[in-house]
């Protein structure tokens, strides 16, 4: 597992690599059944994610207690409550395992050591920030003024592999449509 996360890291640096293995002895690696739990609203988050193999869902509660994904994050990324993380403060978002996971956990302590002490993990931890950010803005700006119908085709185009790999339900939500309306246009195309 740990050779996934060396590897992802080693794309980002090209060949600066001191303190490589420091960085890798920060994570504990964490093995998790379907529909685990990792982090609920209202609770301090307490660790960024690398998700070596498997699929997690980042998503929030309405009024009245309905399901909206903001993501659906798989292999080869990284997943947390940045805010709750960073500041200490009660979660305002949910993570929970899709699919059995290999995750590789680095909590606030070892962050913040590899923060001040490894520039290398900093440029990794800016460009992951980046990414993720612009996915972010582009998804919410694009599916504000997309049609469901147009939203499904941007997945098929953008994220093909979620179709078959996660439920309608949660492909829904990430679309942010009902799930019967996703079941017809998707009988559509």
């Amino acid at each position: 597992m740990i050779e996934v996360l060396k590897q992802h890291i080693i794309k980002r640096l090209g060949n600066d690599l001191e303190h490589l293995d420091l960085v890798l002895s920060k994570f504990k690696q964490i093995e998790t059944k379907r529909k685990e739990q990792l982090l609920s609203e209202g609770e301090v988050c307490k660790y960024v994610y690398f998700i070596a193999k498997g699929c997690l869902q980042v998503y929030v509660y309405d009024h009245e207690m309905n399901e909206t994904t903001r993501d659906i994050v798989v292999e080869d990324h990284w997943c947390s409550e940045l805010i709750s993380f960073g500041s200490g403060k009660p979660a305002t978002e949910n993570i929970r395992t899709v699919e059995p996971s290999h995750l590789l956990a680095i909590d606030r302590r070892g962050f913040q050591e590899m923060m001040e002490t490894v520039p290398q993990f900093d440029k990794v931890y800016k460009q992951i920030l980046e990414a993720s950010y612009a996915n972010s803005v582009y998804r919410i700006n694009t599916f504000v003024s997309l049609s469901a119908l147009e939203r499904l085709k941007w997945l098929m185009e953008n994220r093909p592999s979620l179709l078959t790999r996660v439920s309608s339900k949660l492909i829904a939500s990430y679309l942010g449509i009902h799930k019967d309306v996703f079941s017809r246009l998707k009988a559509k195309l």
